[in-house]
C-alpha cells in the first residue's frame, strides 16, 4: 500500500494533529542539522519531506523535494518557485555524488524495495553526505493506527533499520525516537505535545515513541596497501620510435626448410 499525496498534505498542512507532528519532527532534525550550517550545500528530500525542508530554503545552495510515482507529487513550496519533483522509486533525477544532505519521511516504510531506495540513497550523496530517515516505530501506538501516514506500510525497529542501512554502505551516526504523544486529535494531547517530548526520552521504556529517526553517513574507504610503481613511456622515447623504426625480427626457420605456421609456407608434400 502506497501513500497518497493529497492524504500527506491533508495530514501535514490541515489536521491539527499533523501540524503537531510535523513541528516535533523538524524541530529535532534542525536540532542535528542546523539550516545555518546548510550554506552552499545541496539538501533534498524523498517521499514526503516538504514539511522538513522548508527551513533549508533560505540558506542551502539548492533544494530539491523528490516525490515517488505511486504517490504523486505537488507543488512546493507554495506562492514560489516549485522544488518538487516527480520520480521513480529507484531512479531519481540527481546526478551522483551531487546531495549533501538527504531527508527521507514516508519514503521507505511503503517502498516496494527498500533496500534499492537506500541503494538510491547512497549514489545521490557525497562522500561524508549524511543521510537522515524517519520511520514508524513498529513498538509504538502510531504503526498501529490506520488513522495517520505512519500506520500505513512496514514499521520499523531502531535495530532493523539500522541493518538495512549498513546493508546499503552506510554507518550510523545517531539513533533516536520522536512523537510521544498517542494519535490523537484530543486538545490535551496536543497542548502537552512539547512537554511529552522533552520528557519522553528520559522514560522511554514507558513511552514509547511513535517515530524512529536515525543519521546515517556515507563514508568511502580508502584505497589501503603499497603503492605501485608504475612505468610510462616518455614521449621522446616513444616519439624517437616512430622516427626510427626498430629492425623487424624476423621468427627462426623451421627445422624442415620452411616457416611452419606463421608463414604458412609449408614445403611440398
Amino acid at each position: 500500500m502506497h501513500h497518497d499525496v493529497l492524504d500527506l498534505r491533508s495530514f501535514y498542512y490541515q489536521r491539527a494533529l499533523g501540524r503537531v507532528v510535523q513541528r516535533i519532527l523538524r524541530d529535532r532534525l534542525t536540532a542535528m542539522w542546523p539550516p545555518e550550517r546548510t550554506s552552499g550545500m545541496t539538501v533534498a528530500g524523498y517521499g514526503f519531506a516538504v514539511p522538513m525542508l522548508r527551513p533549508y530554503l533560505a540558506r542551502a545552495r539548492r533544494v530539491t523535494a523528490l516525490m515517488p510515482a505511486r504517490q504523486g507529487v505537488m507543488p512546493w513550496p507554495a506562492g514560489a518557485p516549485n522544488h518538487s519533483v516527480l520520480c521513480e522509486e529507484t531512479a531519481w533525477p540527481l546526478e551522483t555524488g551531487s546531495v549533501d544532505r538527504l531527508i527521507v519521511l514516508h519514503g521507505l516504510e511503503t517502498a516496494d524495495h527498500a533496500d534499492a531506495v537506500l541503494s538510491e540513497c547512497w549514489r545521490v550523496l557525497g562522500p561524508g553526505g549524511r543521510l537522515m530517515v524517519m520511520v514508524p516505530n513498529r513498538a509504538g501506538l502510531w504503526a498501529q493506527s490506520e488513522a495517520t501516514p505512519f500506520g500505513i506500510g512496514r514499521s520499523y525497529t531502531r535495530g532493523q533499520l539500522e541493518a538495512q542501512a549498513r546493508a546499503a554502505g552506510f554507518v550510523t551516526e545517531a539513533m533516536g525516537a520522536a512523537v510521544y504523544i498517542p494519535p490523537s486529535d484530543r486538545r490535551f494531547w496536543l497542548k502537552s505535545a512539547q512537554m511529552w517530548e522533552r520528557t519522553g526520552s528520559r522514560i522511554a521504556s514507558v513511552l514509547i515513541a511513535g517515530v524512529v529517526i536515525a543519521e546515517f553517513a556515507k563514508q568511502v574507504p580508502a584505497m589501503i596497501g603499497p603503492a605501485q610503481k608504475i612505468l610510462v613511456p616518455s614521449p621522446l622515447e616513444v616519439l624517437g620510435g616512430i622516427r626510427k623504426p626498430r629492425p623487424l625480427v624476423r621468427p627462426a626457420p623451421h627445422p624442415s626448410g620452411g616457416q611452419g605456421r606463421a608463414g604458412m609456407n609449408i614445403p611440398g608434400r
